[in-house]
């Protein structure tokens, strides 16, 4: 332990974001450029160095905490880089992004505040880039094997950087114009700076990994082509096939889905539009869902200056505390007030209606979207409570109901011969292999909506099973199994 008495003496003192009114003024990230390094060395003083870290186990990567919260305290950067880089390809998306399951996980949070095990990996990520310690890795030597990775999002990225570093030439296929996936088009800026991704993925050219943007496989390249091409393919094509609202009214002029609403709005950042087709400025907004990605489309409808928003969540209010049946070291559902319900507000104008669904959308005199009715959900089954309906304005309705799996009319998975299972992602093996030989998968693709730390750890564990099928075995890490569901 750096501090004996740090947990004892020092309160927890999260990174400090701008004040809301800026942050609505632009679209660069929440928070403060720069931590202040005495107090992120204090924050990384209060870890405990338990001998059971189970921040550690709690991470899906593996991210060897107490170690670099030790070294930050010591104010040894280099070292902590090293550490933290030793186990995640991309600690600046997930100190962005992460919810922080290690945090919930942290012995503090058994009856006191956690360390701020995120802001630390955060300052640590920025910190590594800044002083030149995050650099390319190219291999050695080439293996002479070649494969292809089907999709830019952070598990193909990771995959793809751990096969390139292995010797393997790889080559990232993205059907999108640009690379990324969800972390280009999906996150606002304001959560992450596409200069961030753009700069990791300059590194990737520089140690041989190569990109085709613009590219989809299975109808601008036949899947069986691309196969007799390259000796091993991932296939991490994310789950991108969304959940729909059946009710009354939804396909009205006005009712989007959540991510042609943010992609939209990412393409302004990136400069393709000078103003987004679907914007909430000056209308009354409404959107139906209660997590991550309603979250991102409440603080862009903001930015675009919408006249009022309100957010439709069908889950109760979570508790301020973690309940009874979550106890510790799970993470918890709890009420939370992320940056774009603090720009909204706060817990004093707060823009989410609790236990509540949406049962239809009514359309005005021009036919586009003029309302939506919603009904108090019922606990249990979550269906509308008779007698309850009310109607809300809206002029624009933004479904962020999550996605159900990769999507189903594929023309990739049909020519490949990839199976779907009971859950409705793509088939696979504890070591990542489908039934067909030479193909893995990984990711959402696989694993079905979940965390952008899953996400990389599977990327980097399906790496290592390529690199066991193409050379009989791997000195590549393996941080997770595809049978390991929680979270």
């Amino acid at each position: 332990m750096a501090d004996p008495m740090a947990f004892f003496t020092t309160p927890r003192r999260p990174r400090e974001r701008r004040a809301p009114q800026e942050r609505l003024g632009d679209w660069r990230e929440v928070h403060q450029v720069g931590a202040k390094l005495p107090v992120v060395g204090e924050q990384a003083a209060r870890c405990m160095d338990c001998g059971l870290p189970f921040c550690h186990a709690a991470c899906p990567l593996g991210n060897l905490i107490p170690d670099w919260n030790t070294l930050v305290s010591h104010d040894d950067w280099q070292a902590a880089a090293e550490r933290l880089l030793a186990t995640n390809n991309f600690p600046e998306f997930t100190g962005r992004l992460c919810p922080a399951p290690c945090e919930s996980a942290c012995v503090l949070a058994i009856d006191t505040e956690a360390v701020t095990i995120k802001n630390v990996e955060l300052e640590i990520a920025d910190r590594a880039w800044a002083l030149g310690y995050d650099q390319p890795c190219p291999p050695d030597r080439p293996t002479g094997r070649r494969v292809a990775v089907i999709g830019s999002g952070p598990a193909g990225l990771a995959a793809a950087q751990q096969l390139t570093r292995a010797g393997h030439a790889t080559t990232v296929y993205e059907r999108a114009d640009r690379i990324g996936g969800l972390l280009r088009y999906g996150i606002p800026p304001f959560r992450l700076e596409k200069h961030r991704l753009d700069r990791r993925i300059d590194q990737m050219r520089a140690e041989g990994t190569s990109f085709r943007a613009g590219v989809e496989v299975g109808r601008d390249l036949a899947a069986d082509e691309l196969r007799a091409q390259y000796d091993a393919l991932v296939v991490a094509v994310g789950a991108t096939a969304f959940r729909d609202l059946p009710v009354p009214g939804c396909r009205l002029v006005g009712v989007h889905q959540a991510m042609t609403y943010l992609t939209l709005a990412n393409r302004v950042d990136e400069g393709d539009f000078p103003a987004s087709p679907v914007s909430a400025e000056g209308r009354s907004v409404v959107i139906v869902g209660g997590g991550d990605t309603a979250a991102d489309c409440l603080g862009t409808a903001l930015r675009q200056r919408a006249a009022a928003v309100t957010q439709f969540d069908i889950n109760p209010r979570p508790p301020e505390r973690r309940s009874a049946d979550q106890p510790w070291p799970v993470h918890p559902k709890v009420y939370r007030v992320t940056s774009s319900h603090e720009e909204a507000g706060g817990a004093a104008t707060e823009p989410r209606v609790f236990a509540a669904t949406a049962v239809g959308f009514e359309a005005g005199a021009g036919g586009s979207l003029a309302a939506v009715r919603f009904a108090e959900a019922r606990p249990g089954d979550r269906s509308p409570r008779p007698g309850t309906e009310r109607i809300v304005p809206a002029e624009l309705a933004l479904l962020a109901l999550g996605f159900s799996g990769p999507e189903r009319d594929a023309a990739l998975t049909g020519q490949l011969g990839l199976a779907v299972d009971p859950r409705g992602n793509l088939a696979r093996d504890d070591g990542f292999a489908t039934a067909v030989d030479g193909v893995f998968v990984a990711g959402d693709a696989g694993r079905g909506q979940s965390l952008i730390v899953w996400a990389i750890a599977e990327g980097r564990a399906v790496a290592a099973a390529v690199d066991r099928y193409l050379r009989g075995g791997t000195e590549l890490p393996a941080p997770v199994a595809p049978s390991d569901r929680s979270w």
